[in-house]
């Protein structure tokens, strides 16, 4: 189930702290920290941003050779809260982190 925020969520910049790997092992949003459930296990895959006429660009057209780096996480504020996918983006010039989609996981 997707959440009902007041507004929409928009993309936001974060601070995300990873293991050697690069793996996400803790969120810093909305002046909360959220830690990286060790139980799930996270999904990660590569994908491209979308140009500015809103269709997908390819690496050639974005001139990032490796594109955007997406992972959808099972993150928790403490051990007795209700898990959340936090789904958070890198772009590949300048390692920048942003939030792209808050749901339950429930």
């Amino acid at each position: 189930m997707t959440l009902a925020p007041e507004a929409p969520i928009q993309t936001r910049e974060l601070h995300v702290r990873t293991g050697p790997a690069g793996k996400p092992l803790a969120v810093r949003h909305d002046g909360k920290i959220w830690l990286v459930d060790p139980e799930t296990e996270p999904q990660h895959w590569l994908g491209r941003t979308a140009g500015r006429d809103g269709r997908r660009a390819s690496a050639a057209e974005s001139g990032d050779p490796v594109g955007v780096e997406y992972w959808r996480i099972q993150v928790r504020l403490g051990s007795s809260s209700a898990l959340r996918t936090f789904t958070l983006r890198r772009e590949p010039s300048g390692g920048r982190w942003l939030l792209d989609d808050i749901n339950d996981a429930g």
